[in-house]
Parts: structure tokens; C-alpha cells; sequence
């Protein structure tokens, strides 16, 4: 019986790694003093949802720096206790980006149904134009995001965050303007409800996927079937076991698997190739093969699909 481990180093190339710093540290500067500006500003206009547009721009700030620090620890070497560096602190991340916003959830929208009862007078101009810059400073960060946020869910969360409060504080405006057009104060909680369920729809999935990974599932964009498919079809392999699928990180997904094939070892070059295979059609880096001679008689324990 032969183990064979193949790891293929991803493509974290050093000007996109500086390209993403400078994002992070960007987008957390301007997040940051925006927040103090907005939550001044909406204590002076008694805007609730200034205020609740403030309280998502902070906690979107603690994810840019919980995202930023997750990709800094990502890059840590791996140790004799942590096998696989720290990886996973980015799947950590995302996970309590979303657990955070989950919860600012909950008190906006608790917020608003009782402004619904108890309307203020508010300075609709004021509500009008600190909403605007907040939209032109989450467009800028979500800008600086979105080249990186397509293969790695962490840096998703925080694109989502930045993409989300662009259109919230444009809502903000717009409700600033209806109200000083028609006088009706119960716009100002009706925005900050529709803040709150926006944020809930544009997170929920956030939250599935990272729990999931969290959990060991198999990435969302990878269809176990096909690669049980894809490896028992294999030349010299007559049949697969024992195959688990995981993400090491938002960014790089994990393979064991078990390979019986006739008498005879197929070669370090069929595993290099089968590894290269499965990095160019799965996107899965780190692959470990043990491969098993289909006349050895013996029969491994974990063969049934249902032992771990």
C-alpha cells in the first residue's frame, strides 16, 4: 500500500496580495471616519436611519479588519501543530462577518418597529447629502474588492458588505428627499426596515456557506459526484473509496482519497498528472492519493461509504 501526497501552490501572486492590502486599508480608513461623520450627523438630524446606515458601516468595518487579518494569518507558514498553517481563520472570518451582521440585523429592525410608533421630526437636507458621500465611499471600496471576491468568499463578504451599503445609503438618500417633499416621518423607519432586510437576504447565503465550510462540506463550486466521477473513470484505477473533499481555506479546497488499481503501482507520474487533473478542472489544490493494488487481498476498513 503506497500513499502519495501532491500539493500545488495557488496563485497568490505578491501584486495581488499588495493590490488587496491597500484595498483593506483604504476601504477601513474612509469606512471608518465615514462612521464617525454619519453617526454625528444622525444624532443631529435624529435620523434613525443615519444612525442604523452608521451602526452597518461600523460592524462592515470590523469585517474589512476580521477579512484583512484572516488573509494575514492565511499566509503563516504551517507548523508542527498547525499542519495547515492557519488557513482556515479566513473561513473563521467570513463566518463571523456574517454572524455580525445577522446580528445588526436584529436591532435595526427592532429599532424601526418602534420608531414606527413614535415619529420624530428630523432635517431631511442633512439626511440627503451624508447619505451620498456614503455611497460614493462604499462604491470606492467595493471597487478596490471585487477583483478578488469572485474564487474566495471572504473577500466576497466584505464586497457584499461594501456593495450593500452603496445601496442602502443611496436609500437613505432617496427617503431623505421623499420626506422633505411630502412631510411623512414614517419613511425614515420604513428605509431602516428595508436596510435591515436587505442585509438579512444579501447575508443569509454568506452565512450557509461559510458554516458549511466551517463544518468540512464540500465548497459550494465543487459537485462531489463529478469528481468520484472523474477519478473512477481514471485509467489504471478500477475503483475509488474513502474520498472527502474540504476547504482549507475560502480559497483553496483539500482532497483524500483512496485509488484500488490492478497489480501494479501506476507511477509518481500518473499521481503528479491525476493532481494536475484535478487542480485544473475542480480548482482542487492539495491532493493526497493512497493507492491500494486491487490483488492484495485484504480489504481496507474504510471501503464503505458509510465509515469515516
Amino acid at each position: 500500500m503506497d500513499t502519495h501526497h501532491h500539493h500545488s501552490h495557488g496563485h497568490d501572486h505578491a501584486h495581488a496580495i499588495g493590490a488587496t492590502n491597500r484595498a483593506f486599508v483604504i476601504g477601513v480608513g474612509l469606512n471608518l471616519a465615514f462612521v464617525v461623520i454619519e453617526a454625528g450627523f444622525g444624532v443631529a438630524a435624529n435620523s434613525l436611519s443615519l444612525l442604523a446606515d452608521a451602526g452597518h458601516n461600523f460592524s462592515d468595518v470590523i469585517g474589512l479588519l476580521a477579512a484583512w487579518g484572516a488573509m494575514v494569518l492565511a499566509r503563516r507558514l504551517p507548523s508542527p501543530r498547525f499542519t495547515y498553517g492557519l488557513r482556515g481563520s479566513t473561513i473563521l472570518a467570513a463566518l463571523a462577518n456574517a454572524m455580525l451582521l445577522l446580528i445588526a440585523v436584529g436591532g435595526i429592525a427592532w429599532e424601526s418597529i418602534r420608531r414606527f410608533t413614535q415619529p420624530a421630526e428630523l432635517n431631511e437636507m442633512t439626511i440627503v447629502w451624508v447619505a451620498l458621500v456614503g455611497v460614493v465611499i462604499n462604491v470606492i471600496t467595493a471597487l478596490m474588492l471585487m477583483k478578488g471576491s469572485e474564487h474566495d468568499i471572504n473577500l466576497r463578504g466584505a464586497f457584499l458588505h461594501m456593495v450593500a451599503d452603496a445601496a442602502i445609503s443611496l436609500s437613505v438618500a432617496l427617503a431623505g428627499l421623499g420626506m422633505l417633499w411630502t412631510g411623512w416621518l414614517w419613511l425614515d423607519p420604513a428605509i431602516s426596515l428595508m436596510i435591515a432586510i436587505v442585509i438579512f437576504v444579501g447575508t443569509w447565503s454568506l452565512f450557509k456557506q461559510s458554516l458549511r465550510l466551517s463544518l468540512h462540506a464540500v465548497p459550494d463550486a465543487i459537485d462531489p459526484a463529478a469528481v468520484q466521477a472523474f477519478l473512477a473513470e481514471t485509467t489504471c484505477v478500477e475503483a475509488v473509496h474513502d474520498l472527502h473533499i474540504w476547504g482549507m481555506s475560502t480559497t483553496e479546497t483539500a482532497l483524500t482519497v483512496h485509488l484500488i488499481v490492478g497489480s501494479e503501482h501506476p507511477g509518481n507520474e500518473f499521481l503528479h498528472a491525476l493532481a494536475h487533473e484535478l487542480e485544473h478542472r475542480f480548482r482542487i489544490s492539495h491532493a493526497t492519493f493512497q493507492i491500494e493494488l486491487g490483488n492484495a487481498g485484504a480489504i481496507c476498513r474504510f471501503a464503505s461509504p458509510d465509515v469515516v
